[in-house]
């Protein structure tokens, strides 16, 4: 490796991904755009993942520490990168050849932006495609309001700005795996800029072992990250006007993620949060969770079954607390 600064640092966090950490590194390799530096961090791997790295010894720079997650990992990454842009690539996903070069363009552009997104496409465990995601189709303006409301967030289709991420001091390791929406709004909220690339640029591998299929994690990191953000004093008081409607809307959509991984205890509790912060008159409130949980399960490509949601004994048990709570908040 040469002595000359790369203008790209690519930051691969690594933990028991020798299946598919040599593809995100090729990938990488196989860039139209060549002025980067590759970091892989491995965060205390037990499988063959130093083995698999070893063959590209010379074009990457290797750091091994103990297992301590992925927001440490990436923060060993911003801390050893040389380059004036950070991509941050999970070892189990892998950028498509353009994907370096055309951030690297709208930043030229745009020299005030501190961050560049884009869209992915979802594939299986095999690389094979599932479906492509533009979110610029929902949120067409990246804006505090917007990651709040919608949280698009994806490291791997991202690119930063070096400084901004020293500034906002990395990923705070107490909110895995939600740490990437949390340093989002974060850096919203100091003001760093986002603009959208509109073009898909890296594969997101969807396997058993990936966050998304960590259901109860995910969904207390999310709740704590939310709950966080809004005891922040520096939030505007625009923002904070929206608090419930956004907590609303985050606890309903965190229940249908559970709903969809297996938790339906866990649930019908999220759902029984929601209820503080609804909008809607009881009824209306009931009738709004069944749409949003129809709405999200057509927004991945799969219908909800109803009847088999209605019909289950969490829900059931969720209808009488319903009708309870409504007449308690009558009787008040």
């Amino acid at each position: 490796m040469s002595d000359r600064t790369p203008q790209v640092s690519v930051v691969i966090p690594a933990y028991n991904c020798a299946a598919y950490v040599g593809q995100a590194v090729d990938s990488v390799l196989h860039q139209t755009y060549t002025d980067w530096e590759i970091i892989v961090v491995d965060d205390g791997s037990r499988d063959d993942t130093k083995l698999v790295l070893e063959q590209y010894s010379d074009r990457i720079r290797y750091i091994y520490q103990q297992n301590q997650g992925v927001s440490i990992a990436r923060n060993r990454g911003i801390e050893l990168a040389q380059g004036e842009f950070i991509a941050f690539l999970d070892a189990d996903d892998y950028f498509l050849p353009e994907k370096l070069a055309a951030q690297i363009a709208v930043f030229r552009a745009q020299p005030n932006l501190g961050i560049v997104h884009s869209g992915w496409r979802q594939v299986n465990s095999i690389g094979e495609p599932i479906k492509d995601v533009k979110p610029w189709e929902n949120v067409p303006k990246l804006d505090l309001e917007m990651w709040l409301r919608w949280k698009p967030v994806l490291p791997s289709a991202m690119m930063f700005r070096r400084h901004w991420l020293e500034r906002a001091g990395g990923f705070d390791p107490r909110f895995p795996p939600a740490e990437d929406t949390d340093l989002a709004l974060r850096l919203a909220l100091m003001g760093c800029e986002t603009e959208w690339l509109r073009q898909i640029t890296v594969c997101y591998r969807q396997h058993e072992q990936s966050a998304m299929y960590k259901g109860l994690p995910q969904a207390k990191s999310l709740a704590a990250v939310m709950d966080n953000f809004f005891a922040r004093p520096e939030v505007p008081d625009k923002i904070r006007l929206l608090e419930k409607q956004i907590k609303y809307s985050t606890l309903v959509w965190i229940a249908w993620y559970l709903h969809r991984t297996g938790h339906p205890v866990e649930m019908a509790e999220f759902l029984q949060r929601s209820w503080n912060y609804t909008p809607y008159l009881p009824v209306e409130t009931v009738i709004n969770w069944a749409e949003c949980f129809t709405e999200f399960s057509q927004d991945t490509g799969n219908e909800l079954d109803a009847d088999l949601l209605t019909q289950s004994p969490e829900w059931q048990q969720l209808m009488q607390w319903t009708i309870l709570s409504s007449h308690t908040t009558i009787g008040l």
